[in-house]
């Protein structure tokens, strides 16, 4: 006897139409745009304009760590020639520049 009252349910329990489910997906999707989305979206969108302003002359910083200057770009194939010294040269793509730096920073090293 006590079992069945156990699982009974109340007939005057009130049901959710689902309406607060959809204010809680609402919810995540205003959290995700404004945490992952929109953050990755701006990098990529700098990450872009730098790709297409480096010039020749330009000092770089590369994601191996490497100081040089670019002495010549290549259109075709995204690589660049970078001037670690006035002995050394080095052939990378484009997409291992992490920054341009400033110019006269190799100078200041």
């Amino acid at each position: 006897m006590f079992i069945f009252q156990a699982y009974a349910a109340d007939k005057n329990t009130p049901t959710s139409g689902g309406f607060e489910m959809l204010i809680i997906l609402g919810v995540f999707a205003v959290v995700f745009y404004l945490m992952i989305y929109r953050p990755q979206a701006k990098r990529i969108k700098e990450r872009k304009i730098l790709m297409s302003s480096m010039l020749k002359g330009d000092e770089v910083l590369t994601s191996g760590g490497l100081v040089g200057k670019i002495t010549r770009i290549s259109k075709n194939n995204d690589c660049i020639l970078i001037e670690l010294n006035k002995n050394n040269e080095v052939i990378i793509k484009k997409d291992f520049v992490t920054a341009v730096l400033p110019k006269g920073t190799i100078k200041s090293l």
